[in-house]
């Protein structure tokens, strides 16, 4: 008998040493020792993009939307053009179809400015709304961003969540309202993203705000809405969607980016190229090769205009998580310093280089630069834009990238590089002045850059053909 105990005893020791140590099923788990991260760069990355919601004619559902989330008073941002036009239309017949409160905000400026964005954030501190909307290109969306941020968090100095070293670039921790953005152009992707651009006057330099809780709640994507765009906003639209997925396929890779962040709420939302980042860049960059030029030459060409507002999008969940690099960080400056230029089919009252322009100038230059680092992904970018590497040298990368993009905009009609617009050799010192302060974007080029390599960026790109 005793030697039976002592069997079941033994039995039962033998059970409890071989059980579960999963922490759901059992009190005697311990934690086990962090390992340590070797050296200062990170280990991951993560995705983070509005919902999309995409069809012909989907803007009548946005009163709806405003319903569901049970919106009482709603704010409407646009800018003077657009509130005349179809995609305004469509949204203030939605929110009078479902009995919508709310009031509009048309005084968005194109390319937004400090003071732009502080006269948005007074309007939307003193309507104290529960939702907000914004209809337009970047620039609304935008100025939308930083009005509900601001709005939310009425306290803090506008510095406060400006990027770093201009700003603070202090993390977001405040909770926003909805915000629904309707883009009505295919360029920026900043329905899909936490970023919000704009000229800081003091300075003469383009600068932003970046965190994930800014991003929108909803992004309706209705291709009906690029059909009234003119010929060069197309274009230049166009091109901030080509550099878009140029510069995050090419970015610093995620685990080579430093430094690693001690919480995960300090993960910049530019964190390099990754992964996932990947496929949606190259899906982006493939549609602009066979969409772009179709989509600039004819208006009524609803294929290639309806494809070109996804890959937008697209080319906005690639680089609101990857990054962009030199071409965004050297056109800070060359929008910021614009003298007298302006551009064709923009119906403005002060001088304005596009945004796309600033960016698709320094192209050619700044990929012939960067293709020393992994140079087969330049190579296989410039066989996505048609050129032959069937006998290729993997050394003439940046070459072949450069030349593709140079045919690319001659084919298009783009100005003759930055001469075109006003600037030459005397205005580098300042141009790479300009520069040097948006290191949250050049710090993820593949190739690090001195103030010389910049000075001899932006002199190769003073004329391109």
């Amino acid at each position: 008998m005793a030697a039976g105990r002592e069997r079941a005893a033994r039995l039962l020791r033998q059970l409890q040493r071989a059980a579960c140590r999963c922490p759901s099923h059992c009190h005697t788990y311990s934690q086990v020792p962090e390992r340590p991260t070797l050296g200062n760069t990170d280990y991951a990355f993560e995705m983070a993009i509005s919902n999309i919601r995409y069809g012909e004619g989907v803007t009548k559902e946005i009163g709806m939307d405003l319903q569901n989330l049970g919106a009482r008073r709603v704010c409407l941002m646009t800018d003077k053009n657009l509130s005349q036009l179809p995609p305004v239309n469509a949204v203030l017949n939605s929110l009078a179809k479902y009995g919508i409160n709310f009031q509009m905000y048309d005084n968005v400026r194109v390319e937004p400015t400090d003071q732009s964005f502080l006269d948005a954030i007074k309007f939307a501190k003193k309507g104290e709304f529960d939702a907000y909307v914004a209809v337009g290109g970047g620039s609304v969306i935008d100025t939308c961003k930083a009005a509900n941020l601001y709005a939310s968090s009425p306290t803090s100095d506008f510095l406060d969540y400006v990027n770093a070293p201009i700003g603070k670039g202090k993390a977001v921790t405040v909770p926003l309202k909805p915000l629904i953005a309707v883009p009505t152009t295919a360029g920026t992707g900043s329905e899909t993203t936490g970023v919000a651009i704009f000229d800081f006057k003091e300075l003469k330099v383009k600068t932003g705000i970046a965190s994930r809780a800014i991003k929108p709640t909803l992004g309706i994507i209705d291709p009906l809405h690029t059909l009234s765009m003119p010929e060069r906003i197309v274009a230049n639209s166009g091109f901030d969607v080509l550099c878009h997925a140029l510069e995050s396929y090419t970015a610093l890779p995620y685990n080579m980016r430093s430094p690693c962040p001690s919480n995960p709420i300090n993960r910049p939302a530019y964190q390099g190229s990754n992964p996932i980042s990947d496929v949606w860049a190259l899906h982006a960059l493939r549609i602009v090769a066979k969409y772009l030029k179709r989509a600039i030459r004819n208006p009524e060409d609803r294929e290639a205009r309806a494809n070109m507002h996804l890959a937008s999008a697209f080319a906005g969940i690639g680089f609101g998580n990857a990054g962009v690099h030199l071409c965004h960080g050297m056109s800070y400056p060359i929008s910021g310093l614009v003298k007298t230029y302006k551009p064709k089919d923009y119906n403005v009252d002060h001088s304005l280089v596009p945004h796309g322009l600033s960016v698709v100038l320094t192209s050619p230059a700044v990929f012939a630069f960067t293709a020393q680092i992994r140079p087969e992904r330049h190579l296989e970018a410039a066989e996505i834009l048609g050129a032959d590497i069937r006998t290729a040298r993997i050394k003439d990368a940046g070459f072949i990238l450069a030349d593709t993009l140079r045919k690319f905009l001659f084919d298009l009609n783009v100005d003759d590089g930055l001469a075109a617009i006003g600037y030459s050799k005397a205005d580098i010192p300042a141009l790479v002045k300009g520069t040097l302060p948006q290191e949250r974007v050049t710090k993820l080029s593949p190739r690090p850059q001195t103030e010389e390599d910049l000075s001899a960026l932006f002199e190769a790109s003073m004329k391109l053909y």
